[in-house]
């Protein structure tokens, strides 16, 4: 498969399909052949701009595609296992957006089937990827800093069910098993280190959407660093995640693919990566690791852990009610 131009397919034509769509123009030997989306008209608009020739409302119509080798899922939450499940069934590599399943056991279903194939499966852990993340990261494997602590609040004004965009949602976005998931991981992926304590409380149970809007959650690591992470839908100000790393040498605060030091000044990270932008850098695994044939970083297996925490956190809010 090593020279071979890699035909992918892209479920779920919104507002994160298209950050894909863009980092993809950018990767060479790799051609998006089909996008699929909920609503025909809009899905054939995001065809049209950016020259994608087979548009359908069903994956399974994509999956039959015989010249098809791997598919990107952008879908809801809810879809997330069972559509990654039917992607390794019909033999095509798979990199699902996170979540990689709202439930443990999805995300073990998908773990185990991923072995029996041996085929490229990915989750989407954007964090992983973003040079600013990356930069921590390579400081912390060059051992010039160990995080103490991290201190993370992921922020949005989500009293109605919109995306990013500010369009109406066909499903419900959830704080500990999205939005969590990215911090869940980041954390023990920076530490190197499993995380060994979790707990977590959360505000009421919103009437119409029926999912807590507030949540804070504690993570400690084997190797005695802790993370303190607080999650909104009501905050009316700047959305988004901010990553405060609290380490023995510095302190870094990442936005996204931005890094700042402990007093606001900014760190240059363009020379971490071939790219700037996360989504991009994801994409780029992905398809290297195709065409390589090996285990991608954030694979399916190597995230697995991240969800066994998740359910434990479910387990004790439900627990307390």
């Amino acid at each position: 498969m090593t020279s071979k131009t890699i035909k992918v397919a892209l479920a779920g034509a919104g507002a994160f399909g298209v950050k894909h769509l863009d980092g993809i123009k950018n990767i060479d030997g790799v051609e998006v052949i089909s996008v699929i989306g909920r609503e025909l008209d809009k899905t054939k608009e995001v065809a049209a701009r950016y020259g994608i020739g087979h548009v359908t409302t069903e994956l399974s119509e994509s999956l039959a595609l015989k010249e098809l080798d791997a598919v990107i899922l952008c879908t809801p939450t809810q879809m997330h296992a069972e559509q990654t499940i039917a992607c390794l069934n019909a033999g095509k590599h798979v990199q699902v957006e996170i979540p990689l399943a709202d439930s443990l056991k999805g995300a073990q279903d998908v773990v185990a089937l991923q072995k029996k194939t041996g085929l490229v499966a990915m989750c989407g852990h954007t964090r992983r990827f973003n040079p600013s993340h990356q930069y921590v990261n390579q400081e912390i494997t060059a051992g010039r800093f160990n995080i103490q602590q991290m201190d993370v609040q992921t922020y949005f004004f989500r009293r109605t069910n919109t995306n990013a965009l500010g369009q109406a949602r066909s499903w419900t976005d959830h704080l500990l098993w999205h939005h969590a998931a990215h911090t869940v991981d980041l954390f023990a992926y920076q530490c190197g280190s499993p995380i060994v304590q979790a707990n977590a409380v959360q505000g009421p149970i919103h009437p119409v959407l029926g999912i807590a809007m507030d949540m804070s959650i504690q993570l400690k690591a084997a190797n005695g660093a802790i993370c303190t992470l607080s999650l909104s839908f009501n905050n009316d100000g700047p959305l988004g995640t901010f990553f405060r790393y609290i380490g023995d040498t510095a302190t870094y605060i990442a936005r996204y693919d931005d890094l700042f030091n402990g007093k606001e000044e900014k760190i240059d990270v363009s020379k971490v990566a071939v790219s700037m932008n996360g989504i991009e850098l994801q994409d780029r695994e992905f398809f290297a690791a195709i065409k390589e044939g090996r285990e991608p970083n954030s694979s399916v297996a190597q995230v697995l852990a991240c969800y066994e925490v998740l359910n434990k956190l479910e387990q004790q809010l439900n627990a307390n009610g």
